[in-house]
């Protein structure tokens, strides 16, 4: 009986990492990819998004559990944002802002762990900058997004993307186009709609680039890392509710409260994760 202990430990272990992953899946500024790092578990998720065909019976068994956990957090958070960004727009984006500031820490730290040679400073601000001037162009000639089948297809490269790509949160690149709350309300309700296109996208996302993102991780860390930072920071500032402190005292002292709970929070996040033994075996 002591001897299956272990087993159901690490079980349940994985079963929690996997929902921390769900969560940090959905939640703005906090990526799936990185959780993964942390946990440890990256490189087997990698290679069999990179080779599903021949790691299936190795790999699957191993990441099964972890896969039951993302989906249990993933589907059981996106319904609660949705709700909360739609009745609570600007206090919401600034608990997300402060999860996003919050996290910057552990992403500085995750993309130095190989060292930070020179030009990393350099990815990190032209990709600072083309995110900048393309979401500052939208708003320039005040393009409208309508979300329909396309634009889903275009969450699902996002959703897939925040997961091979360590650091990368898809609600980076969707809260600035105005995607996020239909698509995370979408995902919440199960609305096949979204949950169809979505899928197609992220599934074609990871047959075309799974593998050509693990190698580019592989070979250019730092610097892809550093890039994806300028994204994070680009798109975080693009979001920031400016009027809503403006509108009121109380307004700016409840969004003031929310920016400081969601940097304590991934602060409080971050410290539990490096407590966390990695499982990479």
């Amino acid at each position: 009986m002591k001897e299956n202990r272990p087993n159901v430990l690490r079980l349940v272990l994985r079963l929690l990492q996997g929902m921390l992953i769900g969560v940090g899946a959905v939640l703005p500024g906090i990526s799936g990819g990185v959780l993964c790092v942390v946990f440890g578990i990256y490189k087997p998720v990698m290679e069999l998004l990179g080779d599903p065909l021949h790691k299936f019976r190795t790999h699957v068994p191993k990441l099964l559990p972890v896969i039951a956990g993302a989906a249990v957090g993933f589907l059981g958070v996106a319904k609660i944002l949705a709700f909360f960004l739609e009745t609570y727009p600007a206090p919401s984006v600034c608990l997300f802002i402060g999860l996003i500031t919050g996290m910057l820490p552990s992403l500085f730290r995750e993309a130095g762990e190989q060292g930070r040679p020179k030009g990393c400073g350099a990815a990190l601000g032209i990709a600072f900058a083309l995110i900048l001037g393309l979401l500052i162009g939208l708003n320039l000639f005040s393009v409208v997004i309508t979300p329909n089948f396309g634009w889903y297809l275009f969450c699902g490269f996002c959703l897939a993307l925040s997961v091979i790509a360590p650091g990368m949160s898809f609600s980076t690149l969707l809260m600035p186009l105005g995607l996020y709350t239909p698509f995370v309300d979408g995902l919440g309700s199960l609305k096949l709609g979204i949950l169809i296109p979505a899928g197609i996208g992220a599934v074609i996302t990871v047959i075309c680039l799974a593998r050509a993102v693990d190698t580019l991780f592989d070979r250019f860390y730092p610097y892809a890392f550093h890039a994806i930072i300028g994204v994070v920071l680009a798109a975080t500032l693009m979001i920031v509710p400016f009027d809503s402190f403006t509108v009121s005292a109380a307004s700016a002292v409840v969004n003031v409260v929310c920016l400081a709970v969601g940097v304590l929070a991934a602060l409080a996040l971050d410290r539990f994760n490096s407590r966390v033994p990695k499982q990479d075996d």
